[in-house]
């Protein structure tokens, strides 16, 4: 997950040509578009993750509330990127929640941005020249 995390406040498009709200309610077309997942698979996942209950009105419609979103990108990412199966997902959120899911998720994506991995880098070296420091003092008292 890399800018995932953000992708939920970005403001769609409406279907009328308006700009929906980062808070708006959106349909389950719109949430398959957006997290590039068939629409039967969002079907499929209600059935297997109790956690996610969009809302329903006339006609069966689903309508998806931002924290739905997260959760289900959530559940995308460790299916599909870290290789997690349903069951062991479904584990995680008896675990943890759905809200801890989606902050563990939201934080694994902040930590493999380029940002995070240029200063983990540069962490790195750092590490590197204090260990050569404390190596070079330890030498020393070594001799005393």
């Amino acid at each position: 997950m890399t800018a995932g995390a953000s992708q939920s406040s970005v403001v769609q498009p409406s279907p009328r040509g308006g700009e929906k709200s980062p808070s708006a309610f959106r349909t389950i077309s719109e949430v398959a578009n957006e997290l590039n997942i068939p629409q039967h698979v969002l079907r499929f996942w209600e059935s297997k993750f109790n956690q996610i209950k969009p809302m329903k009105r006339g006609g069966g419609r689903r309508y998806y509330r931002p924290e739905d979103i997260g959760l289900l990108r959530s559940i995308r990412d460790l299916l599909y990127h870290e290789g997690y199966t349903i069951k062991g997902v479904r584990r995680l959120l008896r675990e943890g929640g759905a809200k801890s899911l989606v902050e563990n998720q939201e934080m694994a994506g902040a930590l493999s941005s380029p940002a995070a991995v240029t200063s983990a880098a540069g962490i790195h070296a750092e590490l590197r020249e204090l260990l050569k420091e404390l190596e070079a003092l330890r030498s020393l008292l070594d001799k005393i």
